[in-house]
């Protein structure tokens, strides 16, 4: 049956490879399960809720990833556009959380019209490759700052805006070991390293009498609080077009950029330096979203995570069928997401802004009409506290630089259209 589902022999493996490399990615990116609902619930969601929902959509999505487009790829609601779903759409613009699951819904219809159509390809070849590097920096320091006050590192200061935090809390010394021995883990290349470090801190917080323990299994909690609770119809708000964009563009690019670097670490790519059956690992990530949204939580995407699977051997749809089931044994450990606190999943938020933060090496350095944009980009993210706006202010300086500079021809006219309806943004509407 296998062999039948996911030509195994023609892929060069077999049902046991495919099983531990199933295992290796869900180690990999299980902490999503832990982070999540961190995130999700500072938007005022059902912290038990969104730990289910979190779960369903990644298995329900990996699913389709398998028996639709066989590929090793796993998928689960992304780091970085969670947290523009709770701080910039939610708290920052004051969407309340159901309209901001509308816009994501919304935001996923259109992923997959664009994705059946030819027009995703333009958009996508429209962009510069300095600003999609900028774009996934910026959000790596979105995630940075976001980080290091869930830590305590950092807090609000009225002179300053932002001071050092106590640093001999308790809690901040054991954020900083779990960034610590993250980053060594991951360093050795030990498999779950993010997910070691977690658990290690939470169970010395528990040691220390810091945090309290809720247990490690039962029943999986109530979905309802969020299932089917997006509301479509407010989402329609004119004012909420360009966060209905801003979802559409962080997931278009996230999951393309992801596609082709796994699929590139694989070697699935042919010769022109293309995805086999690319439509339909899109089709599956943009139909997630869709998912999520009526499941109640923020966008899924495809994880850059499985590129440990891959290295572990997987080569089909079965290691992502694999990690399916995993993410639906995982529902029994909802007592377990309880009791790790935001210290324990704090230093896994810096630890991915690292790694994010490193696109911002592809940038072409010797053309100062290339990197000053990136650089705008990727600042204003943090500083505004608001990935849109950020997107916003290098889109506009790209194109008014490269103009002023006599490089009209290297500005696309999509590219020139974004930018006027960000200035149209910023004018008049105030999101």
């Amino acid at each position: 049956m296998f062999e039948k589902l996911f030509q195994l022999k023609e892929n060069g493996t077999d049902i046991r490879t495919e099983i531990l490399a199933g295992f290796t990615t869900f180690l990999t990116l299980s902490y999503i399960i832990f982070v999540n609902p961190h995130i999700l619930a500072d938007a005022g969601m059902d912290s038990g809720a969104i730990f289910v929902a979190t779960c369903l959509t990644s298995a329900i999505a990996c699913l389709i990833m398998a028996l639709y487009a066989n590929y090793p790829f796993a998928l689960a609601p992304g780091m970085g556009i969670n947290a523009y779903f709770t701080y910039d759409v939610v708290i920052g613009a004051g969407v309340n959380w159901q309209v901001a699951l509308g816009a994501v819904f919304i935001a996923g219809l259109l992923f997959v019209a664009l994705t059946l159509s030819h027009l995703r390809e333009k958009i996508i070849t429209s962009i510069p490759r300095s600003q999609k590097m900028a774009i996934s920096a910026g959000i790596g320091f979105f995630l940075i700052i976001i980080a290091l006050q869930n830590a305590g590192m950092i807090t609000a200061d009225k002179i300053t805006m932002v001071k050092l935090g106590d640093l001999a809390a308790p809690g901040v010394l054991l954020a900083v070991a779990g960034f610590v021995l993250m980053v060594g883990l991951e360093s050795r290349r030990i498999t779950g390293g993010i997910l070691i470090a977690i658990l290690a801190i939470t169970i010395a917080g528990i040691m220390l009498d810091i945090t309290p323990a809720q247990g490690i299994f039962s029943m999986p909690p109530s979905l309802a609080p969020t299932f089917f609770q997006m509301d479509i119809a407010g989402a329609f708000d004119t004012t909420l077009i360009v966060i209905i964009l801003a979802f559409l563009f962080v997931l278009m690019f996230d999951a393309t950029g992801s596609l082709i670097g796994l699929g590139n670490r694989a070697g699935f790519l042919d010769k022109e330096g293309n995805l086999p059956r690319m439509r339909q690992a899109l089709v599956t990530d943009s139909a997630a979203s869709v998912v999520s949204a009526a499941l109640g939580t923020s966008p899924t995407t495809v994880y850059i995570e499985s590129a440990t699977g891959i290295k572990a051997g997987g080569r089909t749809g079965l290691t992502a069928l694999v990690v399916a089931a995993l993410m639906v044994l995982a529902l029994f450990l909802s007592p377990l997401a309880e009791t790790v606190p935001i210290y324990a999943t704090a230093p896994a938020l810096l630890f991915v802004g690292c790694l994010m933060a490193r696109s911002l090496t592809e940038i072409d350095w010797e053309d100062v009409t290339e990197y000053v944009p990136a650089i705008i980009t990727a600042l204003a993210m943090p500083l505004t506290f608001s990935i849109t706006s950020g997107i916003g202010f290098g889109f506009i300086a790209y194109v008014a630089i490269k103009l002023i500079a006599g490089k009209r021809a290297q500005v696309s006219l999509m590219m020139a259209i974004l930018a006027a309806a960000f200035v149209f943004k910023f004018a008049y509407l105030q999101i």
